[in-house]
């Protein structure tokens, strides 16, 4: 009787605890930022058309919930359009604010989340105006963000993406103010994930700039991969030109406000087995926690 008695209690016990812990909201979010390498550049065997599907093996691997894309030529923008089903894309070409020139592409699960607005600013002392260039920039460059509602858990964040000038110092400098005071008057004071090519070392002015705000009103970001990885390491390259390359810093990042806090984060390196990569550049990616 007693050992009946144990076993039912065990079983209501084993039964209340899986209710309760099916019925937690979903408190993580996985981010990837990801360079797909532009579709127009004369890359021989490592041209999109060779690669394409390595990549969205890559990126279904990770099986993220937020992506930030750069350099999205139309045909890949369509390309990913199709083949990522279970994704809704955001953002405009950064040339005319339509189609023409390349996106910092933003997908983001619609099982997951909600749009509740989306918008893009180029990254110029003008930047409501489609097509600018800003100070020493090379080409034209902008922001793409959305604002979402996690279905999971009812919280409400602010998701973008972008990509800094290769050439302009000053650029990519006054870049980081503008993102650091844009984001949050379009957040409204909720939490900020940014993902991007920032063409920018950690020892530069524009990544201390955006992780050191000055002046008031600006938004407060945490690197997702240093957060993870305190220390760091020689090997932590995320651009490799096609060639596998290790040595070197990061310039591509996924930052948050201090809400979220990083529970993982990677540099991809991910090729296939003849030795081909999907990319350029290494997807990074982070697991994120409210």
């Amino acid at each position: 009787m007693i050992a009946r008695f144990v076993t039912v209690v065990s079983i209501f016990v084993s039964f209340a605890l899986n209710t309760m812990h099916a019925a937690e909201p979903v408190q993580e979010t996985r981010v990837m930022s990801f360079n797909v390498r532009t579709s127009t550049a004369f890359d021989g065997e490592n041209g999109w058309s060779h690669r394409k599907e390595l990549f969205f093996r890559t990126v279904e691997a990770f099986n993220p919930d937020l992506i930030g894309f750069q350099e999205v030529r139309p045909d890949q923008h369509d390309d990913i359009s199709a083949r990522m089903k279970d994704y809704a894309v955001a953002g405009v070409a950064r040339d005319d604010g339509k189609r023409k020139g390349e996106w910092s592409l933003i997908a983001f699960r619609t099982n997951r989340y909600a749009l509740l607005d989306s918008g893009n600013f180029w990254l110029s002392d003008k930047p409501d105006v489609p097509g600018s260039v800003g100070w020493d920039a090379k080409l034209t460059r902008l922001c793409s963000w959305v604002r979402l509602q996690d279905k999971a858990n009812g919280k409400e964040f602010v998701f973008a993406n972008t990509h800094y000038d290769h050439v302009g110092h000053l650029a990519r400098e006054n870049s980081s103010r503008l993102i650091m005071k844009k984001l949050p008057q379009i957040s409204h004071g909720n939490p900020i994930i940014i993902t991007g090519d920032f063409n920018t070392r950690e020892d530069d002015p524009p990544y201390q700039t955006i992780m050191h705000p000055t002046e008031p009103g600006m938004a407060h970001f945490i690197d997702s991969y240093r957060e993870v990885h305190p220390k760091r390491s020689p090997d932590e390259s995320s651009f490799s030109a096609f060639k596998g390359t290790v040595h070197g810093s990061r310039i591509d990042f996924i930052l948050h406000t201090p809400e979220l806090h990083a529970v993982s984060a990677t540099i991809d390196r991910t090729k296939s087995a003849e030795g081909k990569f999907p990319s350029d550049h290494y997807a990074v990616t982070a697991v994120l926690r409210w």
